[in-house]
């Protein structure tokens, strides 16, 4: 009999913001297995199960995830997961492939997901919080109020257009993958008459060094950095 596999999210990076259920899949499942983007890299998820979870007697392996900008290498990495995961799987074995925020908000789990439904296995996805959901209650502001909307967009700069239109349509909206792009977002608030004390920017959330504060280009970002914008700030 196959094994099940589990996208297990883990929070912004908090281990106290992991949930019970992540919690005790994790502590249940024969295979746990980590994201990297390199070989021999501890990463985020890492630390965070290692808070949580004893993983001395746990069967615990990296995954190596590209997040280069080339399809083929993305791709490849993607197929190369599903392929190994899908090996356990045939062993009768239970896998939680984990990731850190929610897995269906840009998550890399969510192409493995795909791919081994497509291949006829069980899969489900444990839900988390997301980074900006914890960056809006750390900044004791809210995500939207009554009939407002809410547009999440990713930045690059191939996707300026699609966060102009945000801008234009929306009353509150979340920039992801903001990291390289504040100069370009603090020039599109000025297009659109949105005052910077309007915008949050978000960095490393649920880690050390997170920042919750004012627009700020000078200040080193990483690719954990997200911008809520608020066309109202009352």
């Amino acid at each position: 009999m196959r094994g099940k596999l589990f996208g297990v999210s883990i929070g912004p990076g908090n281990p106290e913001l992991m949930t019970l259920k992540a919690k005790n899949v994790l502590e249940t499942v024969d295979v746990i297995c980590y994201p990297v983007k390199e070989k021999g890299e501890v990463g985020v998820a890492k630390e965070v199960i290692d808070k949580q979870i004893d993983t001395s007697d746990k069967d615990v392996r990296e995954m190596v995830f590209s997040m280069k900008p080339v399809d083929s290498a993305m791709k490849d990495s993607q197929d190369i997961a599903a392929d190994m995961i899908s090996e356990i799987l045939d062993e009768g074995k239970d896998v939680a492939l984990v990731t850190i925020g929610d897995a269906c908000v840009y998550s890399t789990y969510m192409y493995v997901h795909k791919t081994l439904m497509k291949r006829g296995y069980d899969v489900e996805v444990v839900s988390g919080i997301s980074s900006f959901v914890y960056g809006a209650a750390l900044a004791n502001v809210p995500l939207m109020m009554g009939d407002e909307s809410l547009c999440i967009v990713p930045m690059a700069k191939s996707n300026v257009w699609r966060l102009k239109k945000a801008l234009d349509e929306n009353d509150n909206v979340i920039i992801m993958k903001a990291h390289g792009h504040i100069e370009t977002i603090i020039k599109l608030l000025c297009e659109h008459d949105i005052p910077f004390d309007n915008a949050i920017m978000m960095c490393n959330l649920g880690l050390i060094d997170e920042y919750v504060g004012p627009l700020d280009a000078r200040k080193d970002t990483t690719y954990f950095t997200t911008v809520l914008v608020k066309r109202d700030s009352d």
